[in-house]
């Protein structure tokens, strides 16, 4: 059921470790690159609670959330197989806002698929499997351009417009990956057929754009307890994610081989490593994935969230200051338990806290406490001259000093306050049944 998330997380992946690259390549300023990854946060914004109310209401011959995954897997493929020929910035940006479209057509009726289909007491392991398939399919995507070079391609035969040869296989294997899984996931496991109840239900709702819009905003007016308290922790953890991904690369050109020379082969050589420590990462959150199952039991999604922020947060704080290759996968295991707990730990607390008639639509909403935050990092730390307007504050340049380093440990402290803010979250948290009513 999960596979189909081994092609998007994939997907996800190459963005990654590749988006900032490829802006640099074709000319932009690392002070640019939030503002030019806007396509994420906002097709997130807006296509992820839209698509999840539509979901909620389809009847369709092959279920509710099918034909979402194909639309969009089709346009993330699509973005896929362009994205590495961009012959300029405004190319890329433009296909990343295609790619980023797709994926979030996708993500959101596929975490509602995995919710439909399994029982309240199965879901904590439903959704850390999905942990395990994203570790999975990030670490091999961040891996292959290494295995690639390994293999004997050149890691500085690039094209015309500065992107390696490396960066356009990687990216058709993800096309590859990202149509094949999910249809595959589509046919093994197809969606459980609704009730009578359930069509009938479905077929006395308002229909037309007006109506998901309010079905959205009533969702919101009614949102449970548990999900607002969770948006706290979303603003930090996604704030503090967003900026590691944007500027680990540039931290690791300078502090290990000591270049800021994008078109150098010692900063090909930073995103090869870069791609290497965030495989190890991943594959810590996809091995961490499956053990944090009796744990979760024991102790619950939110404790345990909290600690693996904790880990994290230090592993960031700690990655910068360190000079040597070898020594930088140490701080890795850290980031790897908060990103194995971030993927999967959230979605228990939230599945067992929405009505099961509305998943579609929460999912898509909590998916809004994610790139708010991602919104916010990209205005505030970034900045875009229009010609008419510029975007942004450029806290980057203006606060962190323009020190990519600098930027990572305030992404620690974001996750050590993400940390801090989901033990706000009490329904997170493993109640001990009183021994005289426990069943015999």
């Amino acid at each position: 059921m999960n596979l189909g998330f081994l092609g998007l997380q994939f997907s996800f992946g190459l963005q990654q470790g590749n988006m900032g690259p490829i802006y640099s390549y074709l000319g932009a300023d690392e002070s640019q690159l939030p503002m030019l990854q806007l396509a994420g946060p906002i097709t997130g914004l807006l296509v992820q609670p839209i698509i999840g109310a539509m979901s909620d209401r389809t009847i369709s011959r092959w279920g509710r959330r099918t034909p979402y995954f194909l639309i969009g897997a089709v346009l993330c493929c699509l973005g896929l197989v362009f994205m590495p020929l961009s012959s300029s910035i405004l190319m890329a940006m433009s296909l990343l806002w295609i790619l980023d479209a797709g994926n979030n057509i996708t993500m959101e009726p596929y975490r509602a698929y995995v919710s439909d289909r399994l029982n309240p007491d199965q879901r904590q392991t439903g959704f850390l499997s999905q942990s395990a398939f994203t570790g999975l399919a990030q670490m091999l995507a961040f891996l292959t351009p290494s295995i690639l070079v390994g293999l004997g391609m050149n890691q500085d035969w690039v094209d015309d417009h500065g992107i390696p040869y490396t960066v356009r296989v990687v990216f058709m294997v993800g096309a590859a990956l990202s149509l094949g899984t999910i249809l595959w996931s589509v046919l093994r496991v197809p969606e459980l057929p609704l009730s009578q109840q359930e069509i009938t239900h479905i077929r006395t709702l308002p229909k037309g754009p007006a109506a998901t819009l309010r079905e959205i905003a009533g969702a919101i007016a009614d949102m449970p307890l548990a999900m607002r308290k969770l948006g706290l922790m979303s603003l930090f953890q996604w704030v503090g994610m967003s900026g590691y991904w944007t500027y680990a690369v540039y931290s690791i050109s300078r502090t290990v081989y000591g270049t800021t020379d994008a078109h150098s082969s010692s900063f090909h050589t930073a995103v090869l490593t870069n791609g290497e420590i965030a495989a190890f990462y991943n594959a810590i959150a996809f091995v961490t994935a499956f053990a944090m199952v009796p744990l979760v039991k024991r102790i619950g999604p939110g404790p345990l969230h909290a600690i693996c922020l904790f880990a994290g947060g230090i592993g960031m704080v700690l990655l910068p200051n360190v000079t040597d290759k070898a020594l930088l996968f140490v701080p890795a295991i850290g980031i790897g338990l908060a990103w194995g707990s971030i993927m999967g730990n959230p979605y228990a607390i939230l599945s067992n806290s929405i009505p099961p008639h509305r998943t579609g639509v929460y999912m898509g909403i909590f998916n809004m406490m994610i790139v708010i935050p991602m919104l916010l990092f990209a205005i505030v730390m970034s900045s875009l001259d229009l010609g008419f307007i510029t975007l942004g504050f450029d806290a980057y340049k203006q606060v962190l000093g323009g020190d990519p380093r600098n930027m990572l440990m305030f992404c620690g402290v974001c996750l050590l306050l993400a940390g801090l803010s989901v033990l706000w979250v009490r329904e997170g948290r493993v109640v001990a049944t009183p021994a005289s009513v426990q069943p015999a």
